[in-house]
């Protein structure tokens, strides 16, 4: 039934499922020719009002499969009405539901018009009919062995090799993640109506149907059936065009979009920030006009890497640290992530100074790869502003002070408006105090 031997792996582009959808059914509706007062905006010509189902067979079983009519539900007290649907010669009667601002449904999907869900259901009543031990199998199918993971390979290959020719970077090694690597970032499936023809990428079957036939990941675009997305691995590798700009994005899924090992806004911020500010008293404390950091906002997330941060355009660095700042705020996963902040809060608890950056050192390197070296990458600019001190006036304190809530996040379940940060600030002045012995064995950072 489509299948290559006994592998459930489907070749490219088989079409068995898309040609047994042409050969379902189409709904057949019997209007009801007399006049029926009060009837619900959602309901059509189809609807007969309250008739037996005795009745609605009758009128049903000279029409050819797909016939179908909307009736009353005498037992429903009004939370439903019935369908009746002739499919393989036989009448079988739903509850049909419907809500406000949803629509009508039998089952999970939501449908404007009842003409649309039978049209819907007809074809997957018809491809369970006709092609159970198929559909059956599409969720077994191996993602590795997918004819698709091999086009997703030469795409990804395609692209870093263009990034390396428009790029400033050509002599630096290019992110490129590989799936015998130890890169993983998990899709973001959403269920989605799909125009045309579509197949879907882990088994390589069609994605039957007229409404909400499959998920599309909103990072990468994959298409999976339902069931099928829930075996696919966590190695998606997001394209920039499904990207709404750059604050506000998970840090992985812009890192991996970008092919790029830290995020630009922190490395083109840290780099002014750094030519002109560290001798500047009160820096990262003190706050630059909101419209400002808004346009830098925008900016980046218009012209990306390309955004003019130059004196001449924002003279004040207080706003450049300003949109550093809230950039970091805003990331949906605060770059200590939520299941590594109590380990490290656990490592204050140690006096012994060797023994407390040990663990420290351990509970980072159990972070995600993008977040351990971004995170190196802030401590160490924070450490270097924290030299010139004695001018700028922001010792490590001072500055955990500041980078705390930023680096850390609210906690994701509090009880009180404003959480004691007394360990989050020691815990960041910590990092920063012992930042070489801390990330002296770590991975390297390609900037």
């Amino acid at each position: 039934m489509g299948l290559d031997g006994d592998s459930p792996v489907h070749s490219v582009w088989k079409n068995d499922l898309y040609r047994m959808q042409l050969n379902a059914p189409v709904p057949v509706p019997i209007i009801c020719e007399n006049y029926l007062p009060g009837v619900p905006s959602y309901l059509g010509r189809d609807y007969h009002g309250d008739i037996s189902h005795i009745e609605a067979n009758n009128l049903l079983a000279p029409h050819p499969n797909g016939a179908y009519l909307v009736r009353s539900s005498r037992s429903a007290n009004g939370e439903f009405h019935t369908l009746s649907l002739k499919f393989n010669d036989r009448i079988h009667h739903y509850k049909l539901f419907y809500e406000v601002n949803a629509g009508l449904y039998v089952r999970q999907k939501r449908y404007d018009c009842v003409r649309s869900l039978v049209a819907d259901g007809l074809v997957t009543m018809y491809l369970e009919l006709k092609a159970p031990l198929v559909l059956e199998r599409l969720p077994t199918a191996n993602y590795q062995e997918s004819p698709y993971m091999t086009l997703n390979k030469r795409k990804l290959r395609a692209l870093t090799k263009e990034y390396a020719r428009n790029s400033n970077l050509q002599a630096q090694p290019i992110w490129s993640p590989n799936i015998n690597d130890n890169y993983e970032k998990s899709h973001t499936f959403k269920t989605n109506t799909f125009k045309g023809l579509n197949w879907c990428e882990l088994c390589g079957n069609f994605l039957w149907g007229f409404t909400a036939q499959g998920v599309r990941c909103d990072d990468c675009g994959m298409i999976a059936h339902n069931k099928c997305s829930e075996k696919v691995p966590n190695y998606c590798i997001p394209d920039l065009k499904y990207l709404r700009g750059v604050f506000g994005i998970e840090l992985t899924t812009l890192l991996a979009a970008h092919r790029s090992n830290l995020p630009f806004v922190l490395t083109k911020c840290v780099s002014e920030v750094e030519a002109r500010g560290l001798t500047v008293e009160g820096i990262y404390r003190l706050s630059g006009f909101a419209d400002e950091i808004d346009a830098i906002k925008m900016a980046f997330d218009k012209d990306g890497d390309k955004a003019d941060l130059s004196q001449e355009k924002y003279p004040n660095i207080n706003v450049i640290t300003g949109a550093l700042k809230l950039y970091l705020r805003l990331l949906p996963i605060p770059l200590i992530t939520f299941i590594v902040h109590p380990m490290l809060v656990e490592s204050l608890q140690l006096k012994n100074e060797d023994a407390r950056i040990k663990h420290i050192r351990l509970s980072l390197k159990s972070m995600p790869k993008p977040h351990y070296d971004t995170l190196k990458f802030m401590i160490q600019h924070l450490k270097r502003v924290s030299q010139h001190s004695a001018i700028n006036k922001m010792n490590p304190h001072n500055l955990a002070t500041v980078f705390a809530p930023t680096l850390i996040g609210p906690p994701e379940s509090s009880n009180s408006m404003l959480p004691d940060m007394t360990a989050d600030i020691l815990l960041i002045e910590n990092l920063i105090l012992h930042c070489d012995a801390i990330f002296a064995e770590s991975r390297s950072i390609v900037v």
